[in-house]
């Protein structure tokens, strides 16, 4: 492993040890004040790595017992384990608290970003961990010299040195399988002990082991029909995305996965592997939403109280500096970037969802910073657009069970692999009979029933060729698997009404009783009740997770779901609240606010396998790219979908004032559609 990265590794290694050595000398001379056990305790773990980053290599898993790593793993994670986190340094509230919130917010941030560079440890790079050693020496001199007036600036600095360095290594580990460690594992461990899991250097629970050793005794026919069905969905969805490079110029493709998967996700790289796609694995930042590679978190709020760390240095100089760094590194890489076919993803689900706690002290962006940081993912999207368009790749999602969603584990597995492998011909006859109604449409009617407060008017563009055009994609199990949904970019004009959901769970978060309404297709109100009668905080909730750092969001998409099969399975393993946006999306009617599903590709012609060009890939936000690029995206798309249980109505309205009902009641009334009901009947 020590290998992958050692061109860089070799011009840091004297001032790395520098580092070390000062921070051995700086722990034995620590002076008492209240600072005394946090830089002990920061100085210990930072000698730690470093004596790991030298021990470690495959000898180190082969020589050790299950047991000696399992408590090897642990130990990596002391402190940040559930409860254990809100009395740790890592956490803002508790830094502050001892602290102060000027010094206590860079302390935790210091401390974090100490606690997270594991992986730079598990794939040697000590480029990453040099620059973090010298911030933690910067700031433990200016703590202690009592000149603590320029904490923030020191941090700022951190993150701009060797920024262009930092950045083509972070692009490399996406992109090159000559900087690519986790593939090794993947491809070469020895899947039969799980040993093999500790070599990620992830935090392993039973999640992890018991699904690694869960799928070591499924046949091999079931092995590979979830490898193939993942792999074909991938080369599918590319070929009927219309891309401008032909998939046989590509050469990698991004494989993300939950770890415990490695017997399905083997078979998924040698599947590519015939079709001279070499599959590449990396893991993202621990922030991220949807990382590549998922595994479980030592806290659920420890992450989620670090969300907006950035906003501690996100000054002019910083964007200016990383804008220019990053578009110096995507030319050097421009040959590279054509190679990438795009990312074919393996998810998970089976947890309780996660409720967090909103806490005071916690780094967030102010309104300026806000403000800034729109047109700075803009410009940076555009970046990554004008080397890698959304032209030229393409994705696949599929998502399978964890052992944590009951006992009934096993049972529900073998229905998921069912539902991800339903027959897309039969579907496909189906929508096209629900999108020809959708057609002729003016707008669509959906109202909720009982104690569903939805009703919302949603505009339709107008065909101009009906026999040649159509305004819905008929979704089968290409891009995102399973197969089940009609879909379209609404006009946001005369797009109006509530959105109302009893409960949902968006990127991980429960919402409880959500409601957005809408003017013009844009979001103009928000609340949920999770947090009783406390209206700001409902707000402020739905705010920080699903609109910020926007002020509002237009509607991207509107969908019926079809997949009744997986809503029956849903309920009758009483795992609805369960399941992935992947699936549930699928289960009734949805509304993506954000961007639209076309988002960097809308002049691309998109058609349905009946000859008929996708032509409402458009609405009145996105089409300002034509004029200013940071005005059109949002860089964010969260699918909110209403169970079939809480719909009295969806209908079409057309040109002279026809109503055509396509689910009444939860149940499909449409011709050509009602064997979507057979489900329910069973």
């Amino acid at each position: 492993m020590k290998s992958y990265f050692q061109s860089y590794n070799t011009a840091y290694q004297e001032r790395y040890e520098y580092t070390l050595n000062q921070t051995r000398t700086l722990l034995n001379s620590i002076s008492s004040s209240k600072y005394e056990d946090y830089f002990k305790d920061a100085a210990t773990f930072i000698i730690k790595m470093g004596d790991l980053e030298k021990d470690l290599d495959n000898y180190f898993f082969e020589s050790k017992s299950i047991d000696e790593l399992k408590s090897f793993n642990m130990s990596l994670y002391q402190g940040l384990i559930g409860m254990d986190y809100e009395m740790s340094y890592a956490n803002t509230d508790y830094c502050v608290q001892l602290f102060g919130l000027d010094i206590g917010q860079v302390l935790a941030f210091l401390y974090t970003t100490i606690r997270n560079y594991v992986s730079a440890v598990f794939e040697h790079r000590i480029v990453n961990m040099t620059i973090i050693n010298e911030l933690f020496l910067e700031v433990y001199n200016c703590i202690t010299s009592d000149d603590t007036a320029g904490l923030k600036e020191l941090v700022e600095q951190s993150m701009l040195e060797d920024i262009e360095t930092r950045l083509e290594i972070n692009l490399l580990r996406r992109m090159d399988p000559n900087f690519n460690v986790y593939k090794d594992i993947l491809l070469n461990a020895d899947l039969s002990d799980n040993r093999y899991l500790y070599q990620y250097g992830k935090y392993i629970t039973g999640d992890e082991l018991q699904s690694a050793e869960y799928l070591r005794e499924i046949d091999q026919e079931r092995i590979e029909l979830m490898a193939s069905t993942y792999t074909k969905a991938f080369i599918q969805g590319y070929r009927n995305g219309n891309k401008n490079m032909p998939i046989e110029d590509k050469r990698t493709v991004n494989l993300g996965y939950q770890l415990g998967f490695e017997r399905v996700e083997r078979l998924a790289a040698m599947d590519f592997a015939k079709m001279n796609l070499e599959s590449l694995v990396f893991d993202d930042a621990f922030t991220a939403a949807r990382n590549r590679l998922v595994y479980s978190k030592p806290s659920k709020q420890y992450p989620y109280d670090h969300r907006h760390d950035m906003a501690l240095y996100f000054t002019k100089d910083y964007v200016d500096t990383y804008k220019e760094a990053y578009a110096r590194v995507l030319e050097k890489h421009k040959e590279l970037m054509k190679q990438m076919a795009g990312p074919a993803i393996q998810e998970s689900f089976g947890d309780a969802g996660f409720s967090p706690i909103t806490k005071k002290h916690n780094i967030q962006f102010d309104e300026d910073q806000t403000e800034k940081k729109n047109q700075f993912d803009a410009a940076i999207g555009q970046l990554m657009s004008n080397y890698l368009p959304r032209s030229e790749y393409s994705f696949v999602i599929i998502s399978y069970p964890l052992p944590q969603i009951g006992e009934k584990y096993e049972e529900i597995f073998d229905e998921i692999i069912k539902v991800n492998t339903l027959d897309s011909d039969v579907y496909e006859r189906i929508h096209e009979s629900i999108i020809d109604i959708l057609d002729i449409g003016v707008y669509v009617r959906v109202k909720g029933k009982g104690d569903n407060r939805t009703d919302m008017k949603v505009m339709l563009y107008e065909l101009q060729d009906s026999s040649k055009e159509t305004i819905f994609e008929n979704c089968i199990a290409d891009v995102n698997v399973p197969v089940g949904e009609v879909f379209t970019s609404p006009k946001l004009a005369g797009t109006k009404g509530t959105l109302h959901v009893s409960q949902v769970y968006l990127n991980g978060l429960k919402y409880e009783n959500i409601e957005l309404t809408f003017v013009d297709g844009m979001v103009d109100t928000y609340t949920c009740s999770n947090f009783g009668d406390d209206e700001d905080a409902n707000k402020k909730y739905v705010y920080e997770n699903l609109i910020h750092p926007h002020k509002t969001l237009p509607i991207g998409e509107f969908a019926i779901g079809t997949n009744t099969t997986a809503y029956v399975m849903a309920e009758k393993y009483q795992i609805a609240n369960l399941l992935p946006i992947l699936i549930a999306e699928k289960m009734g009617p949805h509304f993506a606010i954000g961007d639209t599903c076309f988002s960097w590709s809308e002049d691309i012609s998109v058609y349905n396998s009946n000859g008929k060009e996708i032509i409402a890939r458009d609405n009145e936000r996105s089409i300002l790219r034509k004029e200013d690029v940071s005005k059109a995206y949002t860089f964010k798309h969260t699918d909110i979908t209403i169970p079939y249980d809480e719909i009295g109505l969806i209908e079409v309205v057309t040109h002279n004032g026809e109503h055509i009902d396509i689910i009444r009641n939860g149940r499909f009334v449409l011709p050509g559609a009602t064997l979507l009901n057979a489900p329910f009947k069973e």
